[in-house]
């Protein structure tokens, strides 16, 4: 199985808009440095047949895809309704044309009660051409265990602060963006992981995002083999990550290819 970070940035991507220059705030991030570039937090999930799984859709989406080749989406699961992890849904119209159908997105209730109003014409009946994107709602909750375009998956709960999100676990793989605590049913679920991504927005601790500190004890409670850093904000450069981060974890960065089982 074949795991591609889209995006590893925080809501606002990095740089931020604004600067001295106006051509981006970068914070403790090096310019010089391109993996410090991070547009919006969103993975593919390939099969080695080539079948696709979006989790999450930000606004960066059509740049993403093209940036990493990625071709056809079969399903998408969204984590949450924050705008940042679904305003690039419209950009599936294009693979509805690619797929010649409707694309089945899974989520939470409430997730989907936000996306169905937000983006009603999705939802709609399909009409020739494709000329608006193409949705089919399936509503899934943590503690389930569904099988969404021939992944076998294992959702669990994650607190946000502000509402739940899904964490996803396939296999040996594990994916948690979007979270300040772990529920301890959660850490059940990913008991035994090998490779996991998550969330980790700053140095300091943050209202609704796990910082670094809280993410290392995660970490050294779960014992993956590897821990990849995700969602990052202008506070983390990639650098002093990888000088700062104890042994077995280090930053993603967009594009970053993950070979797991």
């Amino acid at each position: 199985m074949r795991v591609t970070i889209l995006g590893c940035g925080g809501s606002g991507g990095v740089p931020l808009l604004g600067g001295a220059d106006a051509r981006g705030a970068w914070g403790a991030c090096d310019p010089s440095e391109p993996r410090n570039r991070r547009m919006r937090s969103s993975i593919a999930i390939q099969a080695p047949d080539g079948t696709t799984l979006l989790v999450d859709a930000g606004p960066d989406l059509r740049a993403q895809l093209l940036a990493h080749g990625i071709g056809r989406v079969d399903a998408v699961l969204l984590t949450h309704s924050h705008a940042d992890h679904v305003m690039g849904l419209d950009e599936l119209r294009i693979m509805n044309r690619i797929m010649g159908r409707a694309l089945p997105l899974y989520a939470n209730a409430a997730t989907l009660e936000d996306v169905t109003r937000r983006f009603d014409y999705a939802f709609r009946p399909v009409t020739p051409g494709f000329f608006r994107p193409a949705l089919e709602q399936h509503e899934v909750r943590a503690g389930q265990r569904v099988n969404i375009a021939g992944f076998d998956i294992r959702l669990f709960s994650q607190d946000h602060r502000v509402m739940e999100t899904l964490g996803l676990r396939i296999g040996g793989f594990g994916y948690s963006t979007d979270v300040v605590e772990m529920p301890e049913p959660s850490f059940a679920e990913l008991d035994g992981v090998r490779d996991w991504v998550v969330g980790c927005f700053q140095r300091q601790p943050h209202p609704v995002h796990a910082h670094v500190a809280k993410v290392v004890d995660w970490a050294r409670r779960l014992q993956p083999a590897r821990t990849v850093l995700t969602h990052m904000g202008p506070d983390l450069d990639w650098a002093w990550m990888r000088g700062a981060l104890p042994h077995g974890m280090e930053p993603g960065f967009d594009g970053m290819v993950l070979e797991t089982a």
